[in-house]
């Protein structure tokens, strides 16, 4: 077992690695920022550190502040956490160089499974189904429309390093493509410093479904069921659930034995996410990995009755992975709580929180780094809380989630609040006929 453990993260999923931790008896060490130094995580672990300025590229990103930080501290792993450099294959390597355990996988499967284009090869040679399209990087707007005539339009343009909704573009006719093309990847150049893009289908009203794998370093690797996360805004996740309420047994198996097939390929070791889209006639294509711990891991948690974030460590340190039954206990659901103004756009809500009460009660479980008077820093993501809720089946669990909903309160910033209310309210909502394009649609109709 490792001797202490530096969390190179911030907020909710800092404090939440801190409290395995704690059942684990490992000491841990945060680092913070100077906007941060009155976060819970600072709190509640053992040792911290802090690492500069408030701005993410002067701390959270500023690699050798948070190498000194456990050198000097003695840690001899680090988990990244989401965000930031979890996914950074140089972060991952210099831990590897430093004698010190990244909690993730290596630089070579960060980079397979980082790079969208790569990670599509890489999941076709092993007959995973692919959204078709370009088979790598396309050169220009010329090779674009070559490849979109023979596909057929819609098509998007997606930044091969991309993630968030950043150098994405869907482009429904080829008079569009030429300036959705270089607007596509002039923006995927200055988010990711790598302009290139690639092409395929767009497949119009799908769901997003996701299979969450953990694989050990004796070549294991298992899946624990799927998360949907449909229920998107500009790509951006705001609930998800688990089991997704259209996927029967025997399309979890095939999506699940897709999911380890293409994380065998790479030898993946550590928690990751192969997500899927699945269109109207239930076909599967995978889109991407995430080679980390996903914000929405609770749902999975939830009805697998499983902590993935020890998994996380614990395979980490040699341990083979934990093979459960697939088959889900019950339904959950994640809100996201964001500090974002619903009725302005989703402003982001910076601020002082004058009162704050969390809902409590069988089945509701909270994951927040906030407290009465704690202060919204205005630097990073807006993510200040998750509501997860298990029910007994999904209509159950959406009874619970209403009536915790009544009890959650946060004055002194705008929060979602108001919008998952909505969102519960609706009717096609409860009865799970939506896909990704629902939250446009509900806050169209306003």
């Amino acid at each position: 077992m490792f001797k202490k453990i530096l969390i190179a993260n911030r907020g909710e999923i800092a404090l939440r690695i801190i409290r395995t931790c704690k059942e684990l008896r490992i000491p841990t060490v945060a680092v913070y920022s100077e906007a941060d130094r009155d976060s819970l995580h600072v709190v509640f672990a053992d040792e911290a550190v802090c690492i500069g300025p408030a701005q993410s590229k002067d701390s959270y990103l500023k690699i050798p502040s948070i190498m000194s930080a456990a050198q000097v501290t003695g840690a001899d792993a680090i988990h990244p956490g989401y965000g930031f450099l979890a996914e950074n294959s140089g972060f991952s390597e210099i831990c590897e160089e430093s004698k010190i355990k990244f909690i993730g996988p290596s630089p070579d499967m960060i980079n397979r499974m980082g790079d969208k284009a790569l990670a599509k090869e890489t999941m076709k040679s092993v007959g995973v189904p692919v959204v078709p399209g370009s088979d790598g990087v396309v050169i220009d707007v010329k090779e674009a429309k070559k490849i979109a005539d023979v596909i057929g339009y819609p098509v998007m343009l997606k930044a091969t390093a991309g993630g968030g909704g950043k150098g994405m573009r869907i482009v429904r006719k080829e008079s569009e493509l030429e300036n959705a093309f270089q607007t596509a990847s002039a923006e995927a150049e200055a988010s990711f410093n790598n302009p290139g893009l690639y092409v395929e289908k767009f497949i119009e009203n799908p769901r997003h479904v996701e299979i969450q794998i953990v694989g050990d370093q004796f070549g294991n690797v298992h899946s624990y069921g799927e998360r949907d996360c449909s229920v998107q805004r500009r790509h951006q996740k705001l609930i998800e659930e688990a089991p997704s309420p259209i996927i029967t047994e025997d399309i979890r198996a095939r999506m699940s034995e897709a999911a380890v097939l293409g994380a065998k390929a790479v030898n993946y070791e550590g928690a990751g996410t192969i997500e899927f889209i699945v269109d109207k006639d239930l076909n599967f294509y995978f889109i991407e990995m995430n080679t980390r711990i996903q914000v929405e891991h609770p749902v999975t948690e939830m009805v697998q009755g499983l902590d993935l974030i020890k998994q996380q460590i614990l395979v980490a340190c040699g341990r083979e992975v934990e093979n459960l039954p697939q088959k889900p206990n019950g339904h959950s659901f994640e809100f996201r709580i964001n500090a974002e103004d619903p009725e302005n756009n989703f402003r982001p809500s910076p601020g002082r929180i004058e009162y704050l009460h969390f809902p409590g009660g069988f089945g509701i479980r909270i994951d927040s780094h906030v407290y009465n008077d704690y202060v919204i820093p205005p630097y990073y993501d807006s993510l200040i809380a998750k509501m997860i809720v298990w029910g007994t089946d999904r209509q159950h669990a959406i009874l619970r989630a209403q009536r915790a909903f009544e009890e959650f309160t946060i004055e002194g910033v705008k929060t979602t609040i108001s919008l998952h209310k909505q969102i519960l309210a609706n009717e096609k909502f409860q009865k799970a006929e939506y896909d990704t394009s629902f939250i446009d649609g509900l806050l169209n109709n306003k």
